[in-house]
């Protein structure tokens, strides 16, 4: 048996591997070569390069500067943060997409955006949440309702229509006001409801009210209504009023007849409501519609109501090319399907009744509720793109004013988008990276300030040229603007932005805001 060699001397250390310089430039092997890779820490960059024109719209049109002036956000400390950083950054949050306070973070490394804002840095999520925590509720509320009126006053001189409507908001947690109601996409999941109020077709927010979830109803939504309504000068209060069949009964008509509004709401299909449908199916005298649908007029007088109404009755045949008719139904607990034998001329009908107190002709009033489908769209774009369904806290008050923030940003950036593109609206995932998302390079040459942008988008010749027609249009203003007030810079603003819609933000025109996409 042999034992092991040992060495007398060891062999030593293994000598270390020479570390290079964090900063120094580092050899990566790619397909097309050697490719030397280096950072520069100190370099001005953002990737919403082409926010200085949707700057430049803030300025000019005295926006940005006057909300920050009258916020009621208020600090004792010396090392507490400006409000001007506090509210530059949940703005620069709101219009990057960001749905939660911890995506503010994410705007730290921009060292381009906040400066154009005016701004010093960008604060920290938990600085942003305990600033809205810190306001005054009341105080707050009407500060957010100022300036969402004075962002659309001007256009109220044209007739409009007053959408309203409640969104559900699921939430996840333990917060306030977290109940379960009405759900449609999650039963039994806890939520709030945003009660919205919108401008008809040129999709701008008049307010929103965050409630508890099962406060969904109208009669929770009534009283914010009313008060929109009672803060509008007599010449820009709507032409009528439009919602759902939740708003169709006789506490809110009768509310707004005492008011002189008008209103189109449509009916639950209650007993006495179907047999109104059945009364007039067999007979005749029905007014054609588009798209196959027909239409007549009755009166109608429900229990519980003190008088009778108009009401329009709606119906459109169903076509089907396959005879074989089926009804799935539920019985003991298990899903059946159950198929419907009868005659091969047999029909069906789809049935919408109507209540409304307008004066216009049947057509006239189905059209309008047709173009109610629009107020949908609406909510799918700012729950979804702009931040609605997000930014939770635990505290009901920071939700009630981060709706109302992001109410107003939308509405403002809504405008800009239609200066830049006046033919058709544009939702946030389309309006963004063509409007707003560029790499840009802020470079410093004594008081010159040169920002270079690089768009990865495939459109970037037609971006280059609404940039241009904008940043033109923003030239002549300034020629004039030392001549105009504030108000009527915004007015001249507003009328370039809806020129589509032949707003003239003076005398109103013969015709309601037509429903333009």
């Amino acid at each position: 048996m042999s034992l092991p060699f040992i060495p007398v001397h060891p062999e030593g250390e293994t000598p270390l591997i020479a570390s290079k310089a964090i900063n120094s430039p580092i050899e990566v092997e790619t397909f097309s070569g050697k490719v030397h890779v280096e950072w520069d820490p100190n370099a001005s960059v953002t990737p919403l390069g082409q926010l200085p024109f949707f700057i430049q719209f803030l300025k000019l049109g005295h926006r940005f500067e006057p909300w920050v002036t009258d916020s009621p956000l208020t600090y004792a400390s010396n090392n507490a943060p400006k409000k001007l950083n506090v509210l530059g950054s949940l703005l620069l949050s709101v219009l990057s997409g960001h749905n939660r306070y911890a995506h503010i973070s994410t705007l730290t490394t921009d060292n381009v955006a906040p400066e154009l804002l005016g701004m010093t840095k960008v604060v920290s999520d938990d600085s942003a949440r305990r600033a809205l925590k810190r306001m005054d509720e009341t105080s707050s509320i009407c500060w957010l309702q100022k300036h969402l009126y004075s962002s659309y006053e001007p256009l109220l001189h044209t007739p409009w229509i007053l959408d309203t409507d409640t969104t559900i908001k699921p939430l996840y947690g333990h917060q306030e006001g977290a109940e379960i109601g009405y759900n449609p996409k999650k039963p039994g999941r806890p939520s709030h409801t945003y009660h919205t109020y919108l401008i008809a077709n040129i999709r701008l927010v008049l307010d929103v009210e965050v409630q508890a979830g099962n406060q969904s109803q109208s009669s929770h939504s009534l009283p914010g209504l009313m008060t929109v309504l009672d803060a509008l000068p007599e010449d820009s209060k709507p032409a009528f009023i439009r919602g759902d069949c939740d708003w169709g009964n006789d506490s809110v008509m009768s509310n707004l007849e005492g008011k002189n509004y008008q209103y189109l709401f449509k009916l639950r299909k209650s007993k006495n409501v179907k047999n109104l449908i059945y009364k007039h199916h067999g007979t005749g005298d029905w007014t054609f519609f588009k798209s196959g649908w027909e239409a007549k007029e009755d009166l109608l007088k429900l229990q519980g109501w003190e008088n009778e109404r108009r009401v329009v009755i709606v119906r459109r045949r169903i076509a089907s090319a396959d005879p074989i008719l089926a009804v799935e139904h539920q019985h003991e607990g298990q899903q059946q399907l159950s198929f419907i034998d009868g005659p091969n001329d047999l029909k069906a009908y789809e049935y919408a009744v109507l209540v409304t107190n307008l004066n216009d002709e049947v057509v006239s009033i189905i059209q309008h509720y047709r173009d109610r489908a629009d107020c949908e769209n609406v909510f799918d774009e700012i729950k979804n793109q702009w931040g609605w369904g997000g930014f939770t806290t635990k505290d009901l008050k920071p939700c009630r004013l981060m709706a109302r923030i992001i109410a107003l940003v939308y509405n403002w950036w809504t405008l800009f988008v239609r200066l830049a593109n006046p033919g058709s609206h544009l939702e946030a995932v389309t309006s963004r990276p063509l409007l707003l998302s560029s790499v840009g390079r802020m470079t410093k040459s004594g008081r010159q300030q040169k920002l270079l942008l690089t768009s990865s988008h495939n459109n970037a010749t037609a971006i280059q040229k609404a940039c241009q027609r904008i940043a033109t249009f923003f030239d002549n203003l300034k020629q004039i603007a030392p001549q105009l007030s504030s108000k009527d810079l915004w007015r001249k603003i507003l009328v370039k932005a809806m020129e589509k819609f032949n707003v003239t933000g003076g005398e109103s025109p013969p015709l309601l805001l037509p429903s333009i996409s």
